[in-house]
């Protein structure tokens, strides 16, 4: 009697097996296009490659899950299928600031700092294996098409907002075929 069961079980148990790690793996890929969705059209009516500035987080606006209070977000979702994302950030004096690069996959493919670059620039070129960036840019390499440049300035006071907004809006984030 309890061969009858023992290949149902077993199959069950294939099943289940497959089920929980396909689930894994698509995971990350559905938050993050979920995410992508969200702050592309936040950012600008979809359109991918320009950075969305937000305003300040309060109780009442909260566009990311938990944002901290003290920082100012910038996002923009890049798309590398038509060559190299040109991110150039501007520095903010006095200020902590980064740049975070995340792929599809929600991978951390690099993150850059005012600590990093000594107060000036942060000039990254996204690539795909093949693509070239042109000179002046530090080249990271992404496995997917698709990601999104997160910018983080930290105020220590919100009555410097309006000087740091300034500031943030001279960064780009670009296809450089467009520059």
């Amino acid at each position: 009697m309890t061969r009858n069961w023992l290949l149902p079980i077993l199959a069950g148990l294939a099943v289940a097996a497959v089920a929980w790690h396909g689930t894994l793996l698509a995971t990350p890929y559905v938050l993050m296009s979920a995410a992508m969705k969200k702050i592309s059209s936040a950012n600008g009516n979809g359109r991918a490659n320009v950075f969305g500035f937000g305003e300040m987080a309060t109780a009442d606006r909260q566009p990311i899950v938990r944002p901290s209070p003290d920082l100012v977000y910038s996002s923009c979702v890049f798309n590398l299928s038509q060559g190299p994302v040109l991110v150039d950030v501007a520095p903010v004096p006095g200020q902590y600031w980064s740049v975070s690069i995340f792929d599809a996959r929600t991978d951390v493919a690099a993150v850059r700092s005012d600590r990093d670059t000594g107060g000036k620039p942060a000039r990254l070129a996204l690539v795909r294996e093949g693509q070239v960036a042109p000179k002046g840019y530090e080249v990271v390499k992404l496995d997917h098409d698709k990601g999104i440049a997160l910018m983080r300035i930290l105020l220590s006071d919100p009555a410097e907002y309006a000087e740091v907004d300034a500031i943030r809006r001279k960064s780009t984030c670009q296809a450089a075929s467009a520059k």
